[in-house]
C-alpha cells in the first residue's frame, strides 16, 4: 500500500494541497457558540494585525508588540525566498483584499537594507509606514511625495506621482541602484507611464508587485511587467474557503435602464448620458427598496459619477436614510453641497454608525479599507472584472462577529453584464469565452458559504446577450481597432497579445482558421492594415521565414539568443560566428527572468560563470541542431558558421521585414512567459480535479 498509494510531499505537493485546503466545518461551530464571547487571543492577534495593516487605530495595535507572520503571509514569504532563490529579481504576490500584504512586503524586506515603497495615495504610504516600523523598527523612513523630497532614509515611501517624473529619476536625487528591495502596491495600476518610468530607471536586487486584482485592467498585462512571476497566490475564494474574509450573499436585481440608448466608444459609456440615465426617482426607489430589506447599518454604493452620487446621497436623505457622497479628496471639491463630505470624514461617520451609506464615485475601490461595512451597492455598470473584485473585496473583510456581507448588483443589458456571474467566482482567469451557449457557473465554482441570486429576468438578459454577441472575426477586428487607436499606432504581434481581450485570446489560439498569431501578416493584409512594404512581403520566402518563427516550437527559450544574434541589433546577418552566438546568449540571459530555464537544469545551473565554450556548446546541442532539423529550408551549417538561407539576401535590409523578425522574437518570448504561469496555473487546477 505504501509504495503504490503514498506521494512525495515536495514544494509542489504542498502548494497544491495548500490551493484545496479549506477550513473546516467543525470550526463554524465552535464559532457559533462562541458568538456572544470575548474572541481567542489567536484570532484577536489575527484581527489586530489586519485592523493594522490597512490603517485602523493604532491604540488596537499596541497589543502587538512583536508582530509575526500569519496565514498567507507564511505562505508568501516561503515562496518569495524560494523565488529568489531560483534567480528571479522580480515578481507578483496576488492576494485577496485583507489578507495583510503590506506586512507581507515588510517581512519580506527585512533581510534587505535600503526599500522603496510606492503606492498611489498618500494615506496608504501612511499606513505602510506604520506597519514597516512595527516590523523594522530600527530602519529609518522618509517619505518623496509633495513637499517632502527625503533622500537618505533606509525605508523611502513615495507616491507614483512623484517619483514618476522624469526630473526625479536622475542620479541627483537617486542612483538606479540606490534600493534593493522595491515594493510597488496596488500593482494593476503598474501599466500606467509613471509607473513604468520607475520600473524601467531603478535596478534592485528584488521588486515586489502586490495586488489583490491583477487581470488586465482596460486589456493591459500587469503579469508582463514582472515576467509572468506569480510568486504566490490567494484569490477571493480561496480567502474565503479558509476563513480568512467573509463570505458574500450576493443579489442580482434586474435594472430596467436602457443601456443601448447610451452612446458606448472604445469601451466606455459616455459619462453625462450615463449619469443622466441612472439619476432618476424612478431607480433610486427601487435601490432604496431593495438596501430597506436587508438591515444594513453602514453600506458603500458605487456610483457612475458626481452627479450621480450626489444624487443618490440626497434621495436616500430625503427618505430618511443618513448617507453622504464622496467625490473626491479634496476638500474643496464639495462644492458647499450639505450632501457630500471629504472622505476622511465620512470614514470616521460611517464607522461611528452616523451616517448608514457612503455613495461614492472610484473612491472606496482600493486604499482604505472599512472592515465595518455589511453591504455593498453595484449601481452602475461594472464591466471589468478588476473594478467589480475590488468593490466586491470592500466588505469582505473580517471585523467582530460579522459573518457575511450583502451585495445588491443592478443589472441591466450594459455590455459584458452575461459576464457577471464568472466574476463572482473571484477567479476570472478561469473563463474563457468558448462556450457557444450561455451557462451560470456551478454552485462548487463560488466560494463556500456564498449566495449567489439573481432575478430570473436577469438570468434571460445573460442568455441573450451572449446570443447576440458579434462573431469571433468581427471581435478581433474590434478588438485591433481598440489597441489601435488605445496606442495611436499600428499594434503589431506584441502589442496585440498584450493588450487583447483574455477570453478572446484563449479562445482564438485554439481555432486555427482564426489565430492572427499563426500568421500575424496576412491578418494585416486581410484588414487592409498592410502597409505597402508590408504588402511586398507577402508570399516571399521572408514571410514564409516570419510564419516559421511564429510557429516553431518552445520548452525552453533557446532559439530566442540565436535568432537575436541573426538581427544583431537591426543589421541583420545571414550568418553568424561563435562569437556573435556567444555575446548574444550571454547578453539574453543576463536578464534574470529569462535564465530560469538555466537555474533548473544542473548542466547549466552555473552558467553566471559560462564563457564562450560554455555558451556555444548550449547553442549547437540544442537550439540550432533542433532548427535545423524543423526548419532547414531557412537553416544550415557551414565552414563552422551557422546561416540563414540566401533567399532572405534581398530583406535584411527592409525595414518591414526588420519591425515585424524583431517583434516576432519579442512576442514569442513574452508568450512564452506567459505559458509558464499557465502551466504552474494547470498544474494546481489538475490537482483540484483529481481530489
Amino acid at each position: 500500500m505504501f509504495l503504490n498509494k503514498s506521494i512525495i510531499v515536495d514544494d509542489n505537493e504542498m502548494s497544491r494541497y495548500s490551493k484545496s485546503w479549506k477550513k473546516p466545518k467543525i470550526f463554524e461551530e465552535i464559532e457559533k457558540l462562541e458568538d456572544g464571547q470575548a474572541l481567542s487571543e489567536e484570532s484577536k492577534a489575527a484581527e489586530e494585525q489586519a485592523d493594522f495593516d490597512n490603517g485602523e487605530v493604532e491604540e488596537e495595535c499596541e497589543i502587538i508588540k512583536f508582530p509575526c507572520p500569519m496565514g498567507p503571509q507564511i505562505e508568501a514569504l516561503y515562496e518569495l525566498k524560494k523565488s529568489r532563490s531560483d534567480g528571479w529579481d522580480r515578481g507578483i504576490v496576488v492576494a485577496a483584499t485583507g489578507t495583510g500584504k503590506t506586512f507581507l512586503a515588510a517581512f519580506d524586506s527585512l533581510k534587505f537594507e535600503r526599500i522603496l515603497f510606492i503606492a498611489h495615495r498618500e494615506e496608504i504610504l501612511n499606513q505602510a509606514e506604520q506597519t514597516f516600523k512595527r516590523v523594522k523598527p530600527d530602519a529609518t523612513t522618509g517619505f518623496f511625495s509633495g513637499n517632502r523630497k527625503d533622500t537618505d532614509a533606509d525605508i523611502i515611501f513615495s507616491t507614483v506621482q512623484t517619483l514618476g517624473r522624469k526630473e526625479y529619476l536622475s542620479d541627483s536625487y537617486f542612483a538606479k541602484d540606490a534600493f534593493d528591495y522595491i515594493v510597488i502596491d496596488e500593482f494593476h495600476h503598474a501599466v500606467a507611464e509613471s509607473y513604468l518610468n520607475i520600473i524601467e530607471y531603478f535596478k534592485p536586487k528584488f521588486l515586489l508587485g502586490l495586488t489583490a486584482t491583477p487581470e488586465r485592467l482596460d486589456n493591459q498585462d500587469v503579469f508582463a511587467l514582472c515576467d509572468y512571476n506569480v510568486v504566490y497566490e490567494a484569490r477571493l475564494k480561496e480567502a474565503i474557503n479558509k476563513g480568512w474574509l467573509v463570505p458574500f450573499r450576493y443579489y442580482g436585481v434586474f435594472d430596467r435602464t436602457n443601456y443601448s440608448e447610451i452612446d458606448y466608444r472604445h469601451g466606455k459609456y459616455d459619462e453625462r448620458q450615463l449619469e443622466d440615465a441612472l439619476s432618476n426617482e424612478s431607480r433610486a426607489d427601487l435601490i432604496l427598496e431593495h438596501y430597506r430589506k436587508y438591515n444594513s447599518i453602514r453600506a458603500l454604493g458605487f456610483c457612475s459619477g458626481r452627479k450621480h452620487a450626489v444624487y443618490m446621497a440626497e434621495y436616500f436623505m430625503n427618505n430618511g436614510i443618513q448617507a453622504c457622497a464622496v467625490i473626491s479628496d479634496d476638500k474643496n471639491l464639495t462644492d458647499g453641497n450639505s450632501f457630500v463630505l471629504d472622505r476622511k470624514e465620512a470614514v470616521e461617520k460611517l464607522k461611528r454608525a452616523e451616517i448608514n451609506v457612503i455613495f461614492s464615485v472610484d473612491m472606496f475601490n482600493e486604499g482604505l479599507d472599512i472592515p465595518e461595512v455589511d453591504m455593498v451597492m453595484f449601481l452602475r455598470p461594472t464591466e471589468s472584472p478588476t473594478v467589480f473584485l475590488q468593490q466586491l473585496g470592500r466588505g469582505l473583510r473580517k471585523k467582530g462577529n460579522k459573518k457575511y456581507v450583502n451585495v445588491l448588483d443592478f443589472i441591466g443589458n450594459y455590455k459584458k453584464a452575461y459576464l457577471i456571474p464568472f466574476f463572482l467566482t473571484g477567479d476570472i482567469k478561469g473563463y474563457d469565452g468558448k462556450s457557444k451557449a450561455f451557462s451560470i457557473p456551478k454552485e462548487e465554482d463560488y466560494p463556500d458559504d456564498c449566495i449567489v441570486d439573481f432575478d430570473l429576468r436577469i438570468i434571460d438578459l445573460f442568455k441573450r446577450m451572449a446570443e447576440e454577441e458579434k462573431g469571433l472575426y468581427d471581435k478581433i477586428r474590434d478588438e485591433y481597432d481598440r489597441i489601435k487607436d488605445k496606442l495611436d499606432a499600428k499594434p503589431l504581434r506584441l502589442a496585440i497579445y498584450t493588450y487583447m481581450d483574455e477570453g478572446l485570446y484563449k479562445t482564438i489560439r485554439t481555432r486555427k482558421e482564426l489565430n492572427i498569431f499563426r500568421d500575424y501578416l496576412s491578418f494585416l493584409d486581410k484588414i487592409g492594415e498592410a502597409s505597402e512594404e508590408e504588402k511586398l512581403l507577402i508570399g516571399t520566402k521572408a514571410h514564409a521565414f516570419l510564419r516559421e518563427i511564429e510557429n516553431t516550437s518552445m520548452t525552453k527559450m533557446y532559439k530566442m539568443p540565436v535568432l537575436l544574434a541573426f538581427y544583431n541589433n537591426g543589421d541583420m546577418k545571414l550568418k553568424v560566428t561563435d562569437e556573435d552566438i556567444y555575446r548574444s546568449f550571454k547578453e539574453f540571459y543576463a536578464k534574470r527572468s529569462n535564465s530560469i530555464d538555466l537555474l533548473k537544469d544542473k548542466s547549466s545551473a552555473e552558467y553566471i560563470n559560462w564563457g564562450k565554450k560554455e555558451y556555444v556548446s548550449l547553442a549547437r546541442r540544442n537550439p540550432m541542431k533542433f532548427l535545423m532539423q524543423s526548419a532547414g529550408e531557412f537553416f544550415y551549417e557551414e565552414d563552422g558558421l551557422f546561416c540563414l538561407t540566401e533567399e532572405l539576401e534581398p530583406y535584411i535590409t527592409n525595414g518591414s521585414f526588420l519591425k515585424h523578425f524583431k517583434d516576432t522574437i519579442d512576442y514569442r518570448t513574452r508568450r512564452f512567459y506567459k505559458e509558464r504561469l499557465e502551466e504552474k496555473y494547470k498544474s494546481l487546477m489538475d490537482y483540484d480535479s483529481n481530489e
